[in-house]
């Protein structure tokens, strides 16, 4: 899968959690970036990039999803977080 679309499937897993009643820590998370300005979209973007961390994590040490990690980077997320537009994390070419 590649990068573009392994985004868009975790920003559709925000999607969800945004109206789901089991995480109304994402809801708080993304009402806190979008009031500091950052767009609808870019504040699902960067919750999707600590939601696609955190999985990684989850793989790296063979055990299930740590939901109290996941809510720790959310908490900690604020909007100078995201990338500027045309920067990919570090990717080398």
């Amino acid at each position: 899968m590649d990068e573009d679309a392994f985004l868009a499937d975790l920003i559709a897993a925000v999607e969800q959690q945004l109206t789901s009643p089991q995480t109304p820590y994402v809801t708080k998370a993304f009402q806190r970036l979008t009031g500091k300005g950052m767009t609808e979209a870019d504040a699902k973007e960067l919750i999707a990039e600590a939601l696609g961390e955190e999985t990684d994590a989850m793989y790296r040490r063979k055990s299930g999803f740590d939901e109290k990690s996941y809510k720790d980077r959310l908490a900690k997320l604020q909007p100078e977080d995201l990338p500027p537009e045309g920067e990919d994390g570090g990717e080398e070419e």
